[in-house]
């Protein structure tokens, strides 16, 4: 059975749909007997989820945001 260590290591995989069946099968053994590892996961998801739902940025919007922020620390130091 997997260790909670390697269940935390398999998680981006897990949530990804990117492990094979021995691995789903050793996750889904884990999680069936350890409650911090599936309140893990289940966090890990709802994270996923949300981060999702959020509207894509515009790539110069976060750039000037970026060059705005440094002017400030530059200021301020």
């Amino acid at each position: 059975m997997l260790t909670c260590k390697e269940l935390v290591g398999r998680s981006s995989d897990l949530l990804d749909g990117e492990l094979k069946f021995k691995q789903r099968l050793a996750v889904a053994a884990h999680l069936a007997v350890c409650l911090r590892c599936r309140r893990f996961i289940r966090q890990l998801r709802l994270g996923q989820r949300v981060i999702r739902q959020l509207p894509d940025a515009d790539v110069a919007e976060l750039d000037a945001l970026i060059k705005a922020m440094q002017a400030v620390r530059r200021d301020h130091h």
